[in-house]
């Protein structure tokens, strides 16, 4: 096999897929995708569920529909994949030592790397939980790919703690087979999922959504028996009386998704502790040069069209980097203010002529808010919103970067 590629991708879902085929459009055909599941496509395979595409191609798809559509893309290209190959690490110098079953152990060296790992879920294990470890608990993607992938239903009565969005979707998706949702439970006051989700998966299908509530133990011995779930007060501990009793077999946790960056901390690349990603400049370039970070290991999305948008970004300067090599950057900071709880990129380059898109969220619901760029007291962009919450991603398009004296802020302020 080849030792060398020119810009390597590590990760083979939606923002491996279109990395590569943004790098290969903006002229490096010299590119490798290695996978470490047996398929491209990355999590897109097991949402069989539609939504997918809606602002990208202006039409629904299944998560395997809009997988497909790339992954024909890639192919098209003739971009050389390896599947089944699990990244072990790679190093500054970009030689990343990977495994599979055909080479065993082998390195390959790059000029450029994309990072695409994607995120994984929370485990119970983080919550504190007290209880028995009975069988009958499952991370909502674990049993989304037990119905879809492996025609497996992992219970008859469940309750879903969480209100992410595969949370909000397996709450469907397991009506839809049989089983029975007694309570979706949500510790904060409102939920994490996408407005769209919660009016399809869980109203239209008579399911409750319990706010300020989280479950405070789990019973039984060798299956789940039951839950008792609390309200918790505005310090999110339970408050006592206000416990409710519902009988199951299975619960679901849908709590969050941590991005995979254990293999970017070894490598020393700078972490953001907000967003728990690399820092990245609009480019996607990490703090190292020639190395990049887009989609889910960079950020935590809503929707797989912001992905691929990103990881096309990341693709097309990644390209640049190896066609014109190292350049001079000129950074500056931008930060998350008042009533936003992250920003990507966190840092600038004033030295591109090209509009900057700002990712961000807001750290509670907003009604009648306006969404602003701040340098120092100067305004810079503004968008007023009648309503913004933590569970969608918002963006703001910066157009104009020369003449940044000072770092740039990220603002959202409330009409009294």
């Amino acid at each position: 096999m080849k030792k060398e590629y020119e810009i390597v991708i590590i990760g083979g879902g939606p923002a491996g897929l279109a990395a590569a085929i943004s790098a290969y459009d903006n002229g490096v055909e010299d590119i490798l995708i290695l996978e470490r599941e047996e398929k491209l496509g990355g999590i897109l395979n097991q949402c069989i569920h539609n939504g997918f595409g809606l602002k990208r191609f202006g039409e629904s798809l299944t998560g395997p529909e809009y997988a497909a559509r790339f992954i024909n893309s890639v192919k098209e290209r003739n971009i050389a994949v390896m599947t089944e190959t699990t990244v072990l690490s790679f190093t500054k110098e970009k030689i990343i030592t990977a495994i599979n079953s055909k080479e065993g152990i082998f390195t390959v060296r790059a000029k450029a790397i994309v990072l695409a790992m994607g995120c994984r879920e929370r485990s119970r294990g983080a919550l504190n939980i007290a209880g028995t470890r009975p069988a009958g608990i499952y991370s909502a993607g674990t049993a989304q790919k037990y119905v879809n992938i492996k025609g497996y239903l992992p219970g008859k009565r469940v309750v879903i703690l969480g209100s992410g969005d595969i949370g909000l979707i397996m709450a469907r998706r397991m009506t839809l087979e049989g089983a029975k949702v007694l309570a979706v439970c949500e510790i904060m006051p409102f939920s994490s999922g996408l407005k769209r989700n919660i009016s399809q998966c869980l109203d239209d299908f008579g399911i409750p959504l319990y706010l300020n509530h989280t479950i405070t133990r789990i019973e039984g011995e060798k299956r789940v028996t039951g839950v008792t779930v609390s309200e918790v007060d505005k310090d999110r501990k339970p408050i006592a009386g206000t416990e409710i009793h519902f009988e199951c077999d299975t619960v679901l946790f849908s709590v969050g998704l941590i991005p995979e960056n254990e293999l970017t901390k070894e490598a020393g690349i700078k972490l953001c502790p907000k967003t728990r990603g690399a820092v990245v400049s609009q480019t996607r370039e990490t703090s190292e040069d020639g190395i990049f970070s887009c989609g889910n290991v960079l950020q935590v999305h809503d929707l797989v069209d912001y992905v691929s948008e990103e990881a096309e970004i990341a693709g097309k300067y990644a390209a640049k980097y190896v066609s014109e090599g190292k350049r001079t950057r000129d950074l500056t900071e931008i930060i998350n203010g008042k009533n936003i709880s992250y920003v990507c990129p966190q840092m600038l380059d004033k030295s591109s002529p090209e509009p900057v898109k700002i990712f961000f969220r807001v750290t509670r619901v907003l009604k009648n808010c306006t969404l602003s760029i701040k340098c120092g007291e100067k305004v810079l962009v503004k968008k007023k919103k009648k309503i913004a919450v933590p569970g969608e991603m918002e963006t703001l398009v910066l157009k104009e970067l020369q003449g940044l004296t000072e770092r740039i802020e990220v603002i959202s302020e409330v009409a009294e």
